[in-house]
């Protein structure tokens, strides 16, 4: 079967070629490089993975809820079109958000293999391209595992966002080197890492939870390369070349806010859309979640040196400035931290199963 077979609403094209820009660059300097840099590229080679035997395929996941979210954090929750819907077409909704909100991850990152690859190929520096070459590693696995689990799991597909597809042409039709990382590492993927964690710690389903789980881990690393290799360029340039990529930011965020609605699922139910658009701006739930959603996004543009008055106005606007204290660090560590304990626990149990399993043998045996 093909994935297109899958699709929720038809893709608009089967192959999305989006022109090149830049110069592939090469370095004759091969013995110098930043040591943090050549830190994540040591972690990232060790941290390698292998998503068909770490992620635990056999784990039943209901197609319906997925998450096994409450219909109380649906946007659309208790309004005129909700109340209308018999059971089985709101489970139906159910079913199309998270395929839709999945398949976003998936088609993003995607989109992040494309990015570190041109990275590779585009950065000046050694160190730089010997990380990227680790992180589309880490992105192809990722894309496989989103694949798989909505294939297997939910059986749905949702195309690309609009705004998301908008994001990435404007990032990788730039020829500048830095704009795929600041697209991608600090943008889509500070986006992508909240939204991840948030669906992690409150979703009881332990698949989707091994899955966030495992791809978080990489993911911190990926956010922490974007921001060690800006912030040393950065200091670099002029007030007008840093206007530039603040102009980048700011609509980059409001493509990546206005992206969370899903209004592609409306289109498969009979749905009002203006209610439906309302109830997206009132949610309260939406709205927090938008607001988590900053919390990786803010504190790394402050820190890469991004933080002029019109990146803060915006910022202002969304009503996320506050996030910018959040300390990125100490969140990026429990990613870690968080994927390590489920790894250890995972073991253990398995291990004491093999145990239990041999005892229970020998006691038969015995028995005889």
């Amino acid at each position: 079967m093909s994935t297109h077979d899958l699709y929720a609403l038809p893709a608009d094209m089967a192959v999305w070629e989006v022109p090149a820009a830049g110069s592939a660059r090469f370095t004759w300097e091969y013995d110098e490089g930043r040591d943090r840099l050549l830190a994540l590229y040591a972690k990232g080679k060790d941290k390698q993975w292998d998503a068909a035997k770490r992620i635990d395929w056999d784990l039943p996941v209901d197609p319906v809820s997925p998450l096994g979210l409450p219909e109380e954090t649906h946007t659309l929750y208790g309004t005129p079109s909700w109340n209308k819907m018999s059971r089985k077409e709101r489970d139906e909704l159910g079913r199309h958000s998270m395929a839709w909100q999945f398949s976003q991850f998936l088609h993003g990152e995607q989109g992040a293999l494309i990015c570190s690859a041109r990275i590779a190929e585009s950065v000046p520096d050694l160190d730089a391209k010997f990380y990227a070459a680790t992180q589309v590693m880490d992105e192809a696995r990722h894309a496989e595992t989103y694949a798989r689990f909505l294939k297997d799991k939910v059986g749905l597909y949702y195309p690309i966002n609009p705004q998301l597809k908008q994001l990435l042409d404007d990032t990788l039709s730039d020829g500048r080197w830095d704009m795929p990382y600041l697209g991608m590492q600090v943008l889509i993927e500070g986006l992508a890492l909240a939204a991840f964690g948030m669906l992690r710690d409150i979703t009881p389903v332990e698949l989707p939870k091994q899955i966030l789980a495992y791809v978080m881990q990489d993911e911190a690393r990926h956010v922490a390369f974007g921001r060690l290799a800006l912030r040393d360029y950065y200091r670099e340039l002029s007030d007008a070349e840093l206007a530039e990529r603040e102009e980048f930011v700011v609509e980059g965020c409001y493509l990546m806010r206005d992206r969370l609605r899903g209004e592609e699922v409306w289109d498969n139910f009979a749905i009002d859309k203006a209610e439906a658009l309302e109830a997206t701006e009132n949610s309260e739930y939406l709205r927090d979640f938008r607001k988590l959603l900053f919390s990786r996004i803010v504190p790394c543009i402050k820190d890469v040196g991004l933080w002029g008055p019109k990146v803060r106005d915006a910022f202002a606007d969304m009503g996320v400035l506050d996030m910018a204290a959040t300390d990125v660090e100490v969140l990026m560590r429990a990613d870690e931290d968080t994927a390590e304990e489920l790894d250890r626990t995972r073991r253990f149990a398995a291990e004491e199963a093999a145990r239990a399993a041999e005892v229970a043998e020998m006691v038969a045996l015995g028995g005889e």
